[in-house]
C-alpha cells in the first residue's frame, strides 16, 4: 500500500467523526431534510476522502434507486452513500451526490488554513509548557517549575506531554 494523501479543505467543513477526515464543505449542502437509520443525513453535491463500495439496489422512502456505501479513507468507517441511479424520473436530482448520515460525522467547524512548516516550529517547547497551570505528565506527576521568567501565563485547560523518548 502507499502513503495516504488526505484532501484538506478550509472554511466551515464537515469531517469523519472517528478520524477526523475532511469530508465536505457546508457550501456544497443540497439539502438538510434526508433521513437515515440513525437519524438526519445531508444531501451533499461534492465529497473528498471518500470512497466508494460496490452498487446495490435498495428500497428508499422515495423509491427504487441503486446506491453505494461511502467509506471514510481515513479510518474505513462507513459515513453514508452516494446515488448511483435513480429510478423514478421525480428523484433523478439525487445522481451522482452523496449522503452523509449526521451520526457519523462532525460539523460544520471552522478550518483555519494549514500551518506553513517554519509556522509549525514556532510553536512553544515542551519546556515552556511546563510553566502553565494545570500541566501533567502522562503518568499524572507534576513536572518540576521552571524559573519564573520563562513561565507564561496561560488558560485553565490541561496540557498532556511526556517526557519519555519515542
Amino acid at each position: 500500500m502507499g502513503r495516504l494523501h488526505l484532501v484538506h479543505m478550509e472554511g466551515r467543513i464537515y469531517s469523519c467523526k472517528h478520524c477526523g477526515a475532511h469530508m465536505a464543505r457546508y457550501q456544497d449542502i443540497v439539502s438538510r431534510t434526508f433521513h437515515c437509520r440513525h437519524g438526519k443525513a445531508y444531501l451533499f453535491a461534492r465529497v473528498v476522502n471518500v470512497s466508494v463500495g460496490k452498487n446495490e439496489e435498495r428500497q428508499m422512502m422515495t423509491g427504487m434507486h441503486t446506491v453505494a456505501d461511502v467509506f471514510c479513507v481515513g479510518c474505513g468507517s462507513v459515513v453514508g452513500w452516494v446515488y448511483v441511479l435513480a429510478h423514478e424520473k421525480s428523484q433523478k436530482y439525487k445522481e451522482g451526490k452523496f449522503v452523509l448520515e449526521r451520526f457519523k460525522v462532525l460539523g460544520p467547524t471552522k478550518s483555519a488554513p494549514r500551518a506553513s512548516p517554519e509556522a509549525r516550529e514556532l510553536r512553544p517547547p515542551v519546556e515552556e509548557l511546563a510553566g502553565r497551570r494545570n500541566v501533567k505528565n502522562l503518568d499524572g506527576a507534576r513536572p518540576a517549575p521552571l524559573p519564573r521568567h520563562n513561565r507564561r501565563v496561560g488558560g485553565g485547560g490541561t496540557v498532556h506531554f511526556s517526557t519519555s523518548a519515542l
